[in-house]
């Protein structure tokens, strides 16, 4: 089991930026893929964006493509979501999660999940 602690949601104009934090208390960090998800009100979860194991590869939704970039510190057990260009769209909890097995889009392949943070975007 990991537990995750995400972090660094507020509230930003449209146009602006915001990075994301998760932290996690686990062993050995670069076990884990990981991946951010965000789910707006009266909405389903989505995914945003995921990284393997050993930051080789990335891969994000067509919404924040080019706008979000996804990295990790295998070192520091933390992976972020930098955040640019932001959009009213973009409103959500936003939430990390740890996959030991999988790397990709599926949330139901993620088997441990962050608490949530809030990213509110102002127009």
């Amino acid at each position: 089991q990991v537990l995750l602690v995400d972090s660094g949601g507020g509230l930003v104009q449209a146009g602006g930026s915001r990075r994301l934090s998760c932290v996690a208390s686990v062993r050995t960090f670069s076990n884990y893929a990981m991946g951010w998800f965000r789910q707006a009100p009266g909405k389903e979860r989505e995914f945003v964006s995921a990284i393997d194991w050993t930051a080789t590869l990335t891969m994000y939704a067509d919404s924040v493509k080019g706008r979000f970039t996804i990295s990790r510190d295998n070192i520091k057990n933390t992976v972020y979501l930098q955040m640019n260009s932001l959009q009213p769209e973009d409103t959500a909890v936003y939430y990390c999660a740890a996959s030991e097995s999988y790397y990709g889009p599926m949330s139901v392949m993620y088997s441990n999940w962050g608490q949530g943070t809030q990213v509110t975007v102002a127009s």
